[in-house]
C-alpha cells in the first residue's frame, strides 16, 4: 500500500481511538447524588447494564484501535477489515443501547411511569451526553475508515488482476 492511501487511515484510526477514549473517560467518571425525602441516591454508569456496555465496548475499541496501528498494511489488510467491521458493529449497537437509555433518563417514559432523572442528577447526564456525543463521532470516524480500509482493499484486488 503506498503512503498516500496509509496516511488517512492512520490519522482516522487515531482520532477514532482517541474519540473512543474520551467516550470512556467521561461515561466512567460520571457521577452525581441527589437527596429525595432523605435518602441520597447515586447516579453513576454502573447502574445501567447498557452504560457499561458501552464502555467496555469504547475500551474495546481504544486498544485494538492501539492494536490496529502496529499491523503492517500489506501483510493483513483484509484481516483488519474485518475487524474493523466487527468493532463497527459492536459501536454502533452500544451507541445505539445507550442513547436510548440516555433519552430514557432524560424524558423518563409515562406510559411506562418511569421518571427523568436528569432534573435531579444533572452533572450526570451533562457526562453521558457528552460521552454520548463522542462515541458518535467515533462510530462516524469508524465508518469512514471501514470505507477507506474497503477501498484499499479493492484497489489491492483490482491491482492484483
Amino acid at each position: 500500500m503506498e503512503k498516500a492511501q496509509w496516511v488517512p487511515i492512520v490519522c482516522l484510526r487515531i482520532i477514532a481511538m482517541v474519540a473512543a477514549l474520551v467516550a470512556t473517560i467521561l461515561m466512567v467518571t460520571s457521577r452525581d447524588s441527589a437527596k429525595v425525602l432523605g435518602m441520597t441516591f447515586i447516579a453513576k454508569y454502573t447502574n445501567s447494564p447498557t452504560l457499561k456496555y458501552f464502555v467496555i465496548v469504547c475500551i474495546i475499541t481504544t486498544i485494538y484501535s492501539l492494536a490496529a496501528l502496529f499491523v503492517p498494511p500489506k501483510k493483513s489488510l483484509r484481516h483488519v477489515l474485518v475487524l474493523d467491521m466487527i468493532v463497527l458493529s459492536f459501536l454502533v449497537s452500544s451507541f445505539s443501547a445507550a442513547v436510548g437509555v440516555g433519552q430514557l433518563g432524560k424524558q423518563g417514559n409515562s406510559h411506562a411511569g418511569w421518571l427523568p432523572i436528569c432534573g435531579q442528577v444533572p452533572k450526570f447526564c451533562h457526562h453521558v451526553t457528552a460521552s454520548l456525543i463522542a462515541g458518535f463521532v467515533a462510530v462516524i470516524l469508524y465508518f469512514l475508515l471501514l470505507l477507506c480500509s474497503l477501498n484499499n482493499v479493492l484497489n489491492l484486488v483490482a491491482f492484483k488482476a
